[in-house]
């Protein structure tokens, strides 16, 4: 069994067991949490497609951890002018171990 879900803009693919990296979530280490919207659950009989979103649907999740991501440098230069701007960015993360999708 797995469902499609949306985090942080993005949409993922998921299993009961996996872990998944998704855009900072609210909540502390061992806290539970239930991810919404769901737009897939399939199986291996049958499949269910929202429309966008299917109702009642969730995903509970555990949080792993919380942090950040390596360190990504951004570099600006304009030719001739003597512009150069040098600039870095870390992503926060969460760290999610899916634990069960439920449809009702």
């Amino acid at each position: 069994m797995y469902a499609i879900i949306e985090s942080g803009g993005k949409q993922y693919r998921v299993e009961p067991g996996t872990t998944l990296q998704v855009e900072k979530l609210p909540g502390e280490k061992g806290e539970d949490v239930q991810l919404t919207p769901v737009s897939f659950i399939g199986t291996d009989t049958d499949s269910v497609i929202g429309h966008p979103y299917i109702d009642n649907a969730h995903v509970k999740a555990t949080i792993l951890r919380n942090g950040r991501t390596r360190s990504i440098t951004i570099f600006k230069k304009k030719r001739r002018k003597g512009y150069r701007r040098t600039q870095g960015h870390r992503q926060d993360f969460t760290l999610l171990q899916i634990q069960d999708i439920v449809s009702t």
